[in-house]
């Protein structure tokens, strides 16, 4: 596939075929993200691999209630306008996908969100060459529950950055409208 095709299939997946990943697969995704740049070439990304459909539903409970409480606590929260739908007990902020990959570092990282981000980027970008959707699921970001960080394995000094969902699609989205490029100035 060429770069730019490429770029056009990589869209947000939120809707998956009940399949799960082979595990090869997902580890030469993780391969191919480990060439993403990184500052000083310290490569600061580690990767925990959640499959256990169990666990995954735990993880969004976990993440609503934490997210839930914030807005409680925090009137302007910009999740309060994803309120409603972590009330709705049904909701799974995964979208029932079959796998997530969580993107981490260590906290003290000077540039660990570029960082990770960055391999985040390229983890989704060989995803869509393989034919898999991707979806970055922030919400992700919310796991709270000491027993159940330590049962997926996030170390107390780590940071997640980039919890990405992957699967086969069962609908591969249209490419949204995009803006204009937004060059301000050309110089020379």
């Amino acid at each position: 596939m060429q770069f730019t095709e490429l770029l056009s299939v990589r869209r947000s997946v939120r809707k998956y075929l009940d399949e799960q990943v082979p595990m090869q697969l997902i580890k030469e995704m993780i391969h191919d993200c480990t060439f993403a740049p990184s500052a000083g070439n310290g490569q600061p990304w580690k990767f925990i691999i959640v499959q256990d459909k169990d666990i995954l539903q735990r993880i969004s409970d976990d993440c609503k209630a934490s997210l839930l409480s914030r807005i409680a606590g925090n009137p302007e929260d910009y999740a309060r306008k994803y309120e409603h739908m972590l009330q709705n007990p049904t909701f799974n902020i995964f979208y029932n996908a079959p796998c997530l990959v969580i993107i981490l570092g260590e906290s003290n990282v000077k540039n660990l969100e570029y960082d990770c981000t960055l391999a985040a980027g390229y983890f989704m970008l060989s995803a869509a060459d393989r034919g898999l959707g991707t979806c970055w699921i922030n919400f992700a970001k919310e796991i709270k529950d000491t027993d159940l960080r330590g049962q997926i394995g996030i170390p107390d000094n780590h940071t997640i950055v980039a919890p990405i969902i992957v699967g086969f699609p069962a609908i591969q989205p249209k490419i949204p409208a995009r803006k204009e490029s937004g060059i301000l100035r050309m110089v020379g």
